[in-house]
């Protein structure tokens, strides 16, 4: 598989999604793999670089490629193969939808994102 999709409504303002999303503190809040998040800076914009921590303590960093606020935010990783796009939509002013989508230009997507992982974003923002 070289690339993957995955689309959730969320009972909350796309600006809300938006927020909570970008936020690293939130990341291991619903991404399981996760242990811990950060970036080099704070407010986000182009060029900022997110690294996440594995439960095996291991490492990987992607830099921001693209960020229109409540619209789209997408990163790179480090080796430039691997692509994510997140694109927030608003439903009304209290429902947003998530799109999650995914690719890389060589081989295959190792560990592709499920729906399970944005119904735990879902339940984690709606409680």
């Amino acid at each position: 598989m070289k690339s993957n999709k995955v689309t959730i409504q969320i009972n909350r303002s796309v600006a809300e999604v938006f927020a909570f999303t970008i936020n690293p503190k939130n990341t291991s809040l619903w991404i399981e793999t996760l242990v811990k998040e950060e970036t080099n800076e704070w407010l986000v914009k182009v060029g900022t670089v997110y690294r996440n921590q594995n439960k095996k303590g291991e490492w990987s960093e992607y830099t921001v490629s693209t960020i229109q606020e409540n619209e789209i935010f997408e990163m790179v990783s480090k080796d430039k193969n691997y692509h994510v796009r997140y694109t927030y939509k608003a439903i009304d002013d209290r429902t947003s939808e998530l799109e999650y989508f995914e690719w890389v230009d060589k081989g295959e997507l190792e560990k592709p994102f499920t729906l399970d992982t944005l119904k735990k974003l879902k339940v984690v923002m709606e409680r």
